[in-house]
């Protein structure tokens, strides 16, 4: 006799993450869970405070490309272990072509499809694109979806919008994705409509237009690439400029930031008491970053003692001792995706001792320097570097840690650069929806530019003295120092920091120290 496990077919790989769970699929349960339901909530009447803004830089990366075809994907849901998911966050390309911020929608793409006469229209400064967003809508009750999909249905996930609440709220003509591919297909070959896309967001869109493309017979593949890069390029480069609702958005996201530090302030007398107390430091200012926004806009850097003196310490897993400095560099990624990055360096007693008082002016002083030389006019965002490494070299001459016979001007010539063994990142970078904003922007765009009012950036001079660098004096080994700030260039060129409100100064940062600390005791 042959038993029932012998005359299943066998269960395929894809099918097994089903085994843990039992779903009812009879037809009297389908025909009960879709039935007596209420009437769903309003919709939204209104568009967000983002729709106006997010037109025109739809209306600006359009006129780069008349006459072609933009795709801009979301980017789909990301494993984090076998089938959970990572909450989903969407790439920075297509919120800030669409202004929708937190949450929305796995999956979803954006495409600026041209209008007939483009090199008429940007001649005329008219649109030369009509933007349909393609996303998967919220299927209806009596669905097997409803219940049974656990990445997509809405007893797991929630409801996902419809095609007329984001059409709504973003002021964007929106469709069911099913129709994406035709619409790319439409009109595409030579001497009609080529294509482009962000290849980096969704590998299941780039293989659709890639596939488009070789069947109308245009560049596809490694042929097309340049062409897209293109197309990254000018997405990066027009965010190097922030429109007022974005300076704003980076404004509420510094001052969430602030929250999130005397929050962590606050949490230094457990963390003194825990094995890893660095994680104490993280996980308050984590807790307030998702009370105020979505998170962190990237991973916090707590690193107390020598642990500083790792650029990128994230594993946060030591130990705050009396008598050390943290560096905490950490900020909060606000509901519209726009992130803060700040970085106070903070006594664990309250009060700097005298060597650790002197490393941190003289980073103090960097900074100063560096937003000195942003408010001349006709600065280079260079600038901002060369005038941070300025002070430094000369303060790590009159230590007496340059080499014999070296000076602080000779270091800083090109052939010298001893200096750059206790910092050997940069000063600054662009920051927004991406916390190193701009990144695929070029060099004469980045590097070499002219300060332009809307440019937000960071100043951030260090010195990072090892605990085994036997080169510097003993009283300095061990200590690691950064101050970071989120400045902004304002309509009539001048500089200011966003973060003004958060101390960084000494007797600052240890009146801050005091007043959380014993405001709670």
């Amino acid at each position: 006799m042959t038993n029932e496990s012998e005359t299943q077919a066998p269960q395929s790989m894809a099918s097994r993450g089903s085994n843990r769970s039992a779903q009812p699929y009879c037809a009297n349960f389908r025909d009960f869970i879709g039935d007596g339901w209420g009437p769903r909530p309003q919709g939204p009447t209104e568009a967000l405070d983002s729709a106006p803004y997010a037109a025109l830089r739809r209306a600006a990366i359009g006129a780069s490309f008349p006459g072609e075809r933009l795709v801009i994907p979301a980017g789909p849901l990301k494993v984090r272990s076998n089938d959970c998911d990572y909450l989903f966050r969407p790439h920075s390309a297509f919120a800030h072509m669409t202004g929708t911020g937190t949450n929305f929608e796995p999956d979803a793409v954006l495409v600026l499809h041209p209008l007939t006469d483009a090199s008429s229209k940007v001649a005329q400064g008219e649109a030369t694109h009509e933007a349909v967003l393609y996303f998967r809508p919220r299927a209806s009750r009596s669905s097997e979806e409803f219940y049974a999909n656990a990445r997509y249905g809405e007893l797991w996930v929630g409801a996902r919008p419809s095609l007329e609440e984001i059409q709504t709220l973003t002021g964007i003509t929106c469709a069911h994705i099913d129709t994406l591919p035709d619409a790319l297909a439409k009109d595409a070959g030579p001497g009609g409509v080529n294509l482009r896309v962000v290849l980096e967001a969704d590998d299941a869109v780039t293989s659709l237009v890639d596939s488009t493309r070789s069947q109308a017979g245009l560049s596809s593949g490694s042929e097309a690439q340049a062409s897209d890069e293109a197309l990254m390029e000018a997405l990066s480069e027009l965010r190097l400029t922030k429109d007022p609702w974005e300076v704003q958005q980076m404004q509420n996201a510094v001052d969430a930031t602030r929250a999130g530090f005397d929050d962590l302030i606050r949490s230094i007398p457990r963390a003194q008491g825990h094995w890893r107390g660095e994680r104490v430091l993280e996980g308050a200012f984590g807790a307030k970053a998702r009370e105020e926004g979505n998170g962190v806009g990237y991973e916090t850097i707590a690193a107390a003692g020598n642990h500083a003196n790792t650029l990128h310490w994230i594993n946060n897993n030591g130990p705050v001792r009396s008598g050390d400095l943290v560096l905490v560099d950490a900020g909060v990624e606000v509901d519209s995706l726009y992130t803060a990055d700040i970085t106070r360096t903070i006594p664990v007693d309250g009060h700097f001792t005298e060597p650790q008082a002197r490393v941190y002016q003289a980073v103090l002083d960097a900074c100063e320097a560096s937003l000195a030389a942003a408010n001349k006019p006709g600065a280079k965002f260079r600038d901002l570097h060369a005038a941070a490494m300025v002070v430094l070299a000369d303060r790590l001459e009159k230590w007496g840690l340059l080499p014999d016979g070296v000076s602080a001007e000779e270091t800083l010539k090109p052939e010298g650069q001893f200096h750059r063994r206790w910092m050997v990142h940069g000063t600054s970078h662009h920051l927004g929806i991406d916390v190193h904003d701009c990144a695929q922007a070029r060099r004469d765009m980045y590097m070499d530019a002219e300060l332009e009012p809307g440019m937000c950036f960071t100043i951030e001079p260090g010195l990072y003295f090892r605990e085994d660098d036997l080169k510097v004096p003993e009283e300095f080994r061990g200590m690691g120092v950064r101050i970071e700030d989120d400045c902004i260039v304002r309509p009539d060129g001048s500089v200011e920091r966003l973060s003004e409100s958060i101390p960084r100064t000494i007797d600052d940062v240890e009146a801050w120290i005091t007043s959380l600390i014993q405001s709670d005791n």
